[in-house]
């Protein structure tokens, strides 16, 4: 990145002029790069040299002029200048600008990659609701939101694992198959009450149902016991279907789907308790065994074994982890939770410690819940009493495109609303709508010009100097840097913002400069416009893609 060469720049200017005794010697640890707000100031600004006043004992103004005067030669730098009370400003060149045009149509599709992560292993978790039914709009901002940062550290470079781990063990998935097994029952004519506690939805009768007639009533003629095991797993795998319906309607798929059973089937969760025995990190209480989390800086002990012998969800997390990191070899995991999880983070950290490993390779990312509105009235969502509002139903409704945008348009901390409404409105007021047009207007143009035998062939770039012009070449060029911070953040909700930055630079370039002219005066700058709009179209393209969106070619 050029934001990069420049700080690498301004760091040997500051040695250099440290070792010609003009300033002191000293570490300076961190030299920062702004964009200014002000376009005159220049496209990017340091403010290194107050944080170094203190350091050289010199004022910020004198510091700066021994820096700037020892800065290295760039074809990117234009101008330099020294702001008060000590900035640096640097405005890049108009000739590197309008080659960046070039360099992006011959990197094509890739563009804006960076070396970030250095091809680290990192895991993404994201999804992983209980599977007993369909999913509902809460859990989209979990999968939206998991598959933009995968997407994100992807492009940063990285090497990333998407996960869905199944809860197909436990206490929750035994009182889904006895709701299968009633609904089975109820199917085949039987009178049989649902479970206290069992899920209500119609989704388990349609499944029961469907199970009745693949199946038959085989299971009636059978122990209970060995019928409801069996049910639940027939059920599970339709959730499952389901799921993987749900998910792939956003365009999301996942490297694998990992089975909780695993855990106790293949001997993980034995080969925890052995860790955690060993060191001295259990304790029996109430007849249930416990982990000594307060001891590794938690506020509350945690249950691993409840009174009743069975493995509680703690159990199988600290297996899960370690299957992860000490199995898998993952460098980095991140785990997506809902705001209900906040206050697991201490345990989990408390649980690296006792495996032995780094907190810090183990980020939980907590987001807050949506509340969904149709007509400025709430819709009330309740997966237990049956009542939900799912996925599917808002896809059906307004289109992937829309829930992915809308659903990552805020930071994961920030409680959203999803209008239905606005994510259905076809005019600039929705920024699905208008970030998508940019990208087919562009294509139109691209069409037109083909239909008139206009090609860019043969373009000259540098004739591209019209502020407008000049504009939308900075604004492509901050991609790279966006997807730095949302990898730095993991924070993808900067490429909803940045994807309507471009398509409004776009628009005022559509509006400012003729692209395609007949008249031959006009066709050279015609040939460099059409491979400033076909770059556009690159990097317009680019950002939807990692968002989970289509770059529509018409609408």
């Amino acid at each position: 990145m050029i934001k990069d060469d420049l700080t690498g720049l301004i760091a040997q200017a500051i040695k250099k002029a440290q070792r010609k005794g003009d300033m002191p010697k000293f570490d300076v640890h961190e030299i920062t790069l702004e964009h200014p707000r002000q376009a005159e100031h220049g496209d990017y600004a340091t403010p290194v040299c107050l944080q170094m006043a203190r350091l050289a004992r010199m004022a910020p103004m004198e510091i700066a002029r021994q820096v700037v005067k020892r800065l290295p030669q760039l074809e990117a730098i234009g101008q330099v200048k020294i702001a008060h009370p000590g900035y640096i400003n640097i405005t890049l060149s108009q000739q590197w600008l309008t080659q960046q045009v070039e360099d992006i149509l011959a990197t094509g599709e890739t563009w804006g990659n960076i070396g970030l992560g250095q091809g680290h292993k990192v895991q993404v978790e994201y999804g992983s609701a209980n599977p007993t039914g369909p999913l509902h709009i809460g859990f989209a901002r979990n999968v939206v939101l998991g598959d933009g940062i995968a997407n994100v550290l992807a492009a940063a470079g990285y090497d990333v694992q998407r996960e869905y781990y199944v809860n197909d063990a436990g206490t929750q998935m035994n009182l889904f198959g006895e709701t299968v097994y009633a609904r089975y029952a109820q199917a085949l004519g039987r009178d049989e009450p649902l479970p206290e506690g069992g899920y209500p939805g119609s989704y388990i009768e349609d499944w029961a149902r469907e199970i009745a007639a693949e199946e038959g009533d085989k299971y009636l003629h059978m122990p209970r016991e060995e019928a409801v095991p069996i049910l639940r797993d027939l059920g599970l795998a339709k959730a499952l279907a389901c799921i993987r319906e749900d998910v792939e309607s956003l365009g999301i798929y996942y490297d694998g789907w990992f089975s909780e059973r695993t855990l106790y089937d293949e001997g993980y969760f034995d080969r925890i308790m052995t860790i955690l025995r060993q060191g001295g990190y259990l304790f029996t209480r109430e007849g249930a065994v416990w982990f000594a989390a307060t001891r590794l800086g938690a506020d509350k002990d945690e249950v691993i074994i409840r009174s009743n012998g069975e493995p509680g969800y703690f159990a199988s997390d600290i297996a899960y982890h370690y299957h992860k990191f000490v199995v898998r070899g993952f460098d980095w995991v991140i785990d997506v939770w809902g705001a209900d999880h906040q206050g697991h983070v201490p345990r989990m950290k408390a649980m690296m410690q006792a495996l032995g490993l780094d907190p810090e390779r183990l980020t939980l990312l907590i987001y807050q819940l949506v509340t969904l509105k149709r007509g400025g009235e709430v819709v009330r969502l309740s997966k237990r009493k049956g009542e939900i509002v799912t996925l599917r139903e808002i896809v059906d409704e307004v289109g992937p495109d829309a829930v992915r945008f809308f659903l990552l348009s805020r930071s994961a901390d920030s409680q959203m609303d999803f209008d239905l409404d606005l994510a259905k409105e076809q005019s600039e007021r929705n920024p699905v709508y208008y970030v998508q047009y940019a990208h087919a207007r562009i294509a139109s143009i691209l069409r037109y010009a083909a239909e008139q035998g206009i090609t860019s062939e043969g373009g000259d770039v540098s004739l591209l100097t019209h502020p407008s012009e000049l504009a939308l070449i900075r604004q492509m060029l901050l991609l790279p840097e966006v997807i730095e911070q949302a990898a730095l953040n993991l924070a993808p909700h900067h490429l909803t913002y940045y994807a309507q930055d471009l398509a409004a630079a776009f628009h005022v370039f559509y509006r400012d400069c003729r692209v395609v002219s007949s008249d031959p005066a006009d066709a050279e700058i015609s040939r460099a416009r059409l491979k400033l709009a076909h770059a556009v179209k690159i990097v317009l393209a680019r950002t939807l893609h990692l968002m989970g969106m289509t770059a529509p070619e018409s609408m």
